[in-house]
């Protein structure tokens, strides 16, 4: 059986909870208090040293990073490799984003988000400005195709999708992006999609 340890205000761990889902795995969730700061306490570290949700554990694999996972859940389990293409040119877009994904949109929307939230103490404003930069791109790719790689969703439309969805919480408006926004209801349309915002528990349906 999977275990995935998250906290459901995380979009790092929606994006494994996401593709979990889409995938049609089984898994159970092990709730990650963070705001009590069980992240810090020396049981979860043995998972994952940084402190950090998610971890996926599936049978004697433990790991951590939302990417790594995305990367480790498509290899293991996509089989027609969908999610992370085969070709080397298709590959390597799809890692593009994904680098964009740890980069510009963790501290972009998602600091601006933090701020907004938690009261984290990053600088809003040029978090607000950074997710408006990435946004223009977004959209301007996005007049392109229907996804961001290819003729069919992949991990990158997931690794962006997450902190995109809630990025009016951080005071991001995505009114000027109609493209992202039709983007986005095309992900919501995508076969076992589950949204961040579902209220925690022990296993999946």
């Amino acid at each position: 059986m999977i275990t995935l340890y998250t906290h459901e205000i995380s979009g790092h761990s929606h994006r494994a909870r996401l593709l979990l889902d889409i995938l049609g795995l089984e898994y159970q969730i092990e709730r990650v208090d963070l705001m009590a700061g069980e992240h810090k306490q020396p049981e979860f570290l043995t998972l994952n040293p940084f402190g950090q949700v998610p971890v996926l554990v599936d049978d004697e694999v433990v790991l951590s990073d939302s990417t790594a996972i995305l990367v480790y859940l498509a290899l293991r389990y996509d089989a027609q490799r969908q999610w992370l293409p085969r070709d080397p040119l298709q590959a390597a877009r799809v890692q593009r984003w994904l680098s964009v994904a740890s980069n510009e949109v963790v501290r972009g929307p998602g600091n601006a988000r933090l701020v907004k939230l938690l009261g984290a103490g990053h600088d809003l404003e040029k978090a607000q400005q950074m997710a408006a930069r990435l946004y223009t791109l977004l959209d301007q790719t996005l007049e392109q195709g229907q996804w961001l790689v290819g003729d069919d969703p992949t991990l990158a439309d997931i690794a962006i999708y997450s902190y995109t969805a809630v990025a009016h919480e951080g005071g991001v408006d995505l009114a000027p992006y109609p493209n992202v926004l039709a983007w986005l209801e095309r992900v919501r349309d995508i076969n076992g999609f589950t949204e961040m915002t579902i209220q925690p528990r022990e296993e999946a349906a």
